[in-house]
């Protein structure tokens, strides 16, 4: 019997004693968010996308957001307490998380950021997130993710 990949988000989440359920799944670059909810099964409103931005004051933030929903700036902005937040270059995400695009997780970041979470996650009993590795998708409560990632709830998608 073949051993369960883990990835660093899954180590950090046993750690923290906290109860997922991981999904691995065939992925090119090309595919959608909405593309990976159908491979789940899933509804869209309930997978969701992790998204660094950095701040006017150069202090970086994340966001994570219903994958079909787009980050709305100003929104982000004002819940982050800044003038304004731009989306960091793609070539930068690396560096600064220790993740790749398409496998950008809010949990196990080499270095944590204020990370905010769209407000439409408290109604969900379960939401799905990056596990941290293109092809790789971790299923968990809402409130622990909040609670392994040290989340703010916000109102942050564009309408």
């Amino acid at each position: 019997m073949k051993k369960e990949e883990k990835t660093n988000v899954m180590r950090v989440l046993d750690g923290k004693k906290i109860a997922y359920k991981s999904h691995s799944y065939e992925q090119d670059a090309t595919m959608s968010g909405a593309q990976i909810a159908g491979i789940l099964g899933e509804p869209a409103e309930k997978v969701f996308k992790t998204l660094v931005t950095q701040g006017k004051s150069g202090a970086y933030y994340v966001f994570v957001v219903p994958v079909e929903s787009e980050l709305d700036l100003k929104k982000a902005a004002k819940a982050a307490g800044e003038k304004a937040v731009s989306m960091i270059k793609q070539k930068d995400l690396l560096p600064l998380t220790g993740y790749v695009h398409g496998g950008c997780s809010p949990i196990g970041m080499k270095k944590q950021f204020p990370t905010f979470i769209h407000e439409t996650a408290s109604d969900l009993d379960k939401i799905f997130v990056s596990a941290g590795k293109v092809g790789f998708q971790i299923e968990l409560d809402p409130s622990d993710l909040i609670k392994a990632a040290g989340c703010r709830v916000a109102e942050i998608a564009a309408e």
